[in-house]
């Protein structure tokens, strides 16, 4: 389960709060009456799929363009959801590191999305205390997030993580389809 380190490290880094890195990030937040939203998203889950190839190799060092990039894209729901379901049981590890890490330097605004990436991620592997306190991360930071009160209900309710993930995976498809096609 969580240990208090593990607890402890999901709160910001000094990156977090650097005004160059917040500048970055919002300059990929995704305007959402925007003619340009589908070229916008498509952006967003193909930065999502390159970070993780990155991220593989590089981990935490892995480019800050890139990682403000995948920030200011799933400010998107549907780069989001484009995420929630982009890892599989072979590349899990990756994305845990690579959520963990972009949560911790997520500047204000934009911690919600990835916070609730890394929810998913900590309930599929047990760790449902872990799972709740990265849901309060993004409460903190956009308290009315739908996605955030769907996964406490979810959570909550003891529904098991693998069924969660099976439904993640098979609505993945459809997200996939909608932002590509």
């Amino acid at each position: 389960m969580t240990t208090e380190k593990e607890a402890l490290s999901i709160t910001s880094t000094p990156q977090a709060s650097d005004a160059k890195f917040i500048a970055l990030v919002n300059s990929f937040a995704v305007i959402e009456d925007s003619p340009d939203i589908n070229e916008c998203q498509r952006d967003g889950a193909t930065a999502v799929i390159d970070l993780a190839t990155e991220y593989e190799k590089f981990a935490d060092c892995s480019s800050p363009e890139k990682i403000a990039k995948v920030l200011g894209r799933l400010s998107d729901i549907q780069v989001r959801d484009f995420a929630l379901g982009s890892h599989s049981s072979g590349s899990f590890q990756t994305y845990w590191g690579m959520w963990h890490h972009l949560l911790q330097v997520a500047p204000d605004g934009f911690v919600a999305p990835v916070a609730c990436l890394f929810a998913t991620l900590a309930y599929e592997r047990g760790d449902t205390p872990l799972a709740y306190s990265a849901l309060d991360r993004a409460t903190l930071d956009q308290p009315g997030y739908s996605l955030t009160i769907l996964l406490r209900r979810v959570f909550g309710s003891g529904w098991p993580a693998a069924a969660f993930a099976a439904m993640r995976t098979e609505l993945h498809p459809k997200v996939t389809a909608g932002i590509f096609d």
